[in-house]
C-alpha cells in the first residue's frame, strides 16, 4: 500500500537533478574500492546538502545499507544525545550514518573523533554535512586517511533550468532569469518556482514578500534572535564588513562585541581582513530591510559609502570595489563591480594563457585584435590581467594602463597610442587610465566578468583616482554602450581606429574633479536622493600630494616594494620607477628633518630610519 511517506519520498526522487559528481563521489564510499570511510560534505546555507543527504540515502538502502540520519537541529550538545541515537547501528552489518546540519553540532566534533566513530563498525560509512569547511581536526591523529571532502558549489545553469523544470517552470525565458537570479542555489530556485507569480521576473529589490521570507527562515532565521541587527543590517549592504566600519557607521554599538557575534553566525565568512555574509543570506536580509525600513536602509548605505570614500582617498584605493558594489544602477554594474568574484577570480597571466586566448579570439573571429594584444603578453605581462572560473580556466582578460605605466612600445600601438598622447596633453586636471582590451569569453548576460575586469583594469593601471578613462568599444556591444551612456562618457571620434574592417570607437569617461572616488560617492548619493558633500578638490596630477597618517605608514612598510610605492598617494612622477623613488626620496627627507636634537628624539630618528630605511632585519632589532 502507498504511503504519504512513500509519496513524498519520489516526489523529492524525481525533483532531484545535477550533482552527478559529487554523488558519484558519495557512491564510491559505498564500495569496497574506497579507502574512505568518513565523508565531509560543505558548503553555504541553502546549496543543497540536506537534498544530496536524501538521495544518497535512497540509492543506499537499494544497495542494502542501513541508513541512520543524525540531525543536527535535532539533537542536544551532549555526548550521551549521540551515544542513544546511534545505538541501533551497532548492530547493523552496514551502516551509513550522514550527520546533517553538522553546524548545529560541531562543538561534539573532538567527542566525535575521538570515541563515537571509532566505536562503530568497521564496515560502517558515515557522511556529515554542514555549512562550513571541515575543522583541522579532520586532518590530523591519522583521520586524513580516512576522510575525503566534498564541497558543494553552485548550480550550473543547465542544471539550474532542469531544476526549475523538475518544479514546473516551463516558460524558457523566465526559466533563465529565475537561474540568473538564484545563483545556482538550489533553495532559491525551488522557492521562487513555488513561491513566486508566474509573471514575476527577478528585479533584486522587488523579490517576492514571500520568497524573501522563506529565504530568511530557512537560512538564517534561528541565528537572528536577540543579535547585533544593526551590524546585521551593515553586512548586508557592504560588499565587507570590518570593526572598522562598524565603529563608523554604529557608533553607538560596542564594534568588537558585534564584529564577534557576526563572526560567529554560520552564514559568514572570512574575506581579507573583515567577513562577508553568503550571497543568498545576504541578498535576502538586505531586502528585507529595505521592505521593513526604507530609510534606515538608505541612512545605512550613506554612512557605509562615506567612510569607504574617506579610506579611499587616504591611499586604500582597492576600496573602489567596495563602493562599486554599493552602486544600484545595473547599467554601470555591468562595467564596473565584484559580484562576479563568487565565481571567478582575477590572476596574472600564466604560462599557456597566451596560446589559450589566441584561440578563443580567433573562434570568436576577432584573430587580428591577438596581434596587438601578444606584445603586452610577452612584453609586458604586468599591464595583462587574466580572469579565471573555479577550474582555473580562461574566462576573460583585460590590458589596461596609464601614461606613467605604460609599455614603451604602447605609443605606436594602433589602438591606444594616439590616447596616451591625448591624456598626456591634458595631464594637468588629472591622471587617465585606458583599456586597451577588455574581453569576457562567457557570454554571461550579467556581464560579472566583464564588471570584474573594468574595476581590475582601474586598479592594475597604476592610475590613483584617476580623473579620465578611456574604453573602447564596438557598436554591436550594447551592454558597454549602455555603460558609457550611463557614466557620462563622450564619443572622442577623432581617436577611432579601424581594424580589420570593424570600428573601435574612442569613448572618454571625465570622472570630474573628484576622480573615480568622488564619482563612485556622486552617484551613490544621486541614488539615494541626496546632494553630493561639498568639498576642496584634490590636488592634481604633479602637485604637492596630500599627506596621511596612513599613506605615510603604508609608504613606510613599502619602502622597498617600488611597485607598492609607485601606488603610493605621496607619488609623483611620469613613470613607476620616477614615482616609487619620489617617496623613497621624500620618506628619507622627513627622517632627517622632522625630529629634534632631544636625546629622546634622536632615538625615535634611530629606530625609524633602522626599522624601514635602512631595512634593518626586524622592527625588534631596531629597538636595541
Amino acid at each position: 500500500m502507498s504511503t504519504l511517506a512513500f509519496r513524498l519520498a519520489d516526489r523529492d526522487r524525481q525533483r532531484f537533478v545535477g550533482r552527478l559528481g559529487e554523488l558519484s563521489r558519495l557512491e564510491g564510499l559505498l564500495t569496497e574500492e574506497q579507502s574512505a570511510s568518513v565523508a565531509l560534505v560543505h558548503g553555504p546555507g541553502g546549496i543543497g546538502k540536506s537534498t544530496l543527504l536524501r538521495e544518497l540515502g535512497r540509492r543506499a538502502d537499494e544497495q542494502g545499507w542501513t541508513v541512520h540520519v543524525v540531525e543536527g537541529r535535532d539533537l542536544a550538545p551532549a555526548p550521551d544525545a549521540i551515544e542513544h541515537v546511534l545505538a541501533p547501528a551497532r548492530d547493523d552489518a552496514r551502516p551509513l550514518i550522514m550527520f546533517d546540519t553538522y553546524e548545529r553540532m560541531s562543538a561534539l566534533g573532538g567527542y566525535l573523533r575521538r570515541s563515537v566513530l571509532p566505536s562503530l563498525p568497521a564496515a560502517a560509512k558515515v557522511v556529515i554535512a554542514g555549512r562550513r569547511p571541515p575543522e583541522a581536526g579532520w586532518r590530523q591523529g591519522g583521520w586524513e586517511n580516512l576522510t575525503m571532502e566534498v564541497e558543494l558549489r553552485a548550480l550550473e545553469e543547465d542544471e539550474a533550468l532542469a531544476l526549475l523544470r523538475a518544479h514546473g517552470v516551463t516558460d524558457e525565458r523566465r526559466a533563465r532569469d529565475v537561474a540568473a537570479w538564484a545563483e545556482g542555489s538550489p533553495l532559491a530556485l525551488a522557492l521562487a518556482a513555488e513561491n513566486a507569480s508566474p509573471d514575476w521576473r527577478p528585479q533584486g529589490a522587488h523579490d517576492p514578500p514571500e520568497v524573501v521570507r522563506s529565504l530568511i527562515r530557512q537560512l538564517a532565521e534561528s541565528e537572528l534572535e536577540g543579535g547585533h541587527l544593526d551590524a546585521l543590517g551593515v553586512a548586508s549592504i557592504a560588499r565587507l564588513t570590518t570593526p572598522a566600519l562598524l565603529r563608523s557607521v554604529l557608533p553607538d554599538t560596542d564594534a568588537e562585541e558585534a564584529y564577534t557575534w557576526l563572526r560567529r553566525r554560520t552564514f559568514t565568512e572570512p574575506v581579507g581582513e573583515g567577513l562577508a555574509l553568503h550571497e543568498l543570506v545576504r541578498r535576502a536580509l538586505h531586502a528585507d530591510l529595505r521592505r521593513r525600513d526604507q530609510e534606515r536602509e538608505r541612512q545605512l548605505r550613506r554612512q557605509i559609502v562615506d567612510h569607504l570614500y574617506e579610506r579611499a582617498r587616504n591611499g586604500s584605493t582597492v576600496l573602489s570595489i567596495d563602493m562599486a558594489h554599493l552602486v544600484e544602477s545595473e547599467a554601470i554594474r555591468w562595467g564596473y563591480g565584484w559580484e562576479g568574484s563568487i565565481h571567478y577570480r582575477i590572476d596574472d597571466v600564466q604560462p599557456g594563457d597566451a596560446v589559450d586566448v589566441r584561440a578563443r579570439l580567433k573562434d570568436r573571429g576577432a584573430g587580428p585584435w591577438w596581434q596587438l594584444c601578444e606584445p603586452y603578453f610577452l612584453r609586458a605581462p604586468d599591464r595583462v590581467a587574466v580572469a579565471r572560473d573555479a577550474a582555473d580556466a580562461v574566462s576573460g582578460f583585460l590590458i589596461a594602463m596609464s601614461p606613467s605605466s605604460a609599455p614603451a612600445f604602447a605609443d605606436e600601438d594602433p589602438v591606444v597610442g594616439r590616447w596616451l598622447a591625448h591624456a598626456r596633453e591634458h595631464r594637468e586636471l588629472g591622471d587617465s587610465v585606458m583599456w586597451h582590451s577588455s574581453v569576457d569569453f562567457t557570454h554571461d548576460p550579467k556581464g560579472r566578468v566583464q564588471a570584474m575586469l573594468g574595476m581590475a583594469g582601474i586598479l592594475r593601471s597604476g592610475a590613483q583616482n584617476p580623473r579620465y578613462a578611456y574604453m573602447p568599444i564596438t557598436p554591436r556591444r550594447q551592454g558597454a554602450l549602455r555603460f558609457a551612456e550611463a557614466v557620462g562618457a563622450v564619443h572622442l571620434e577623432d581617436l577611432d581606429v579601424e581594424l580589420a574592417g570593424a570600428i573601435v570607437e574612442c569613448h572618454r569617461i571625465d570622472y570630474g574633479p573628484g576622480g573615480l572616488l568622488g564619482f563612485q560617492r556622486d552617484r551613490i548619493y544621486a541614488e539615494l536622493g541626496l546632494p553630493p558633500p561639498v568639498e576642496e578638490p584634490p590636488s592634481p596630477n604633479g602637485a604637492t600630494p596630500e599627506v596621511t597618517l596612513e599613506a605615510v605608514r603604508d609608504a613606510l612598510r613599502n619602502y622597498r616594494v617600488p611597485h607598492r610605492l609607485a601606488e603610493s598617494p605621496l607619488a609623483t612622477g611620469a613613470t613607476p620607477a620616477d614615482r616609487a623613488a619620489g617617496v623613497q626620496a621624500l620618506l628619507e627627507r622627513a627622517a632627517r628633518e622632522a625630529f629634534g636634537d632631544t636625546e629622546n628624539e634622536r632615538l625615535m630618528q634611530k629606530v625609524l630610519v633602522r626599522g624601514y630605511i635602512e631595512a634593518t632585519a626586524s622592527h625588534e632589532q631596531a629597538a636595541y
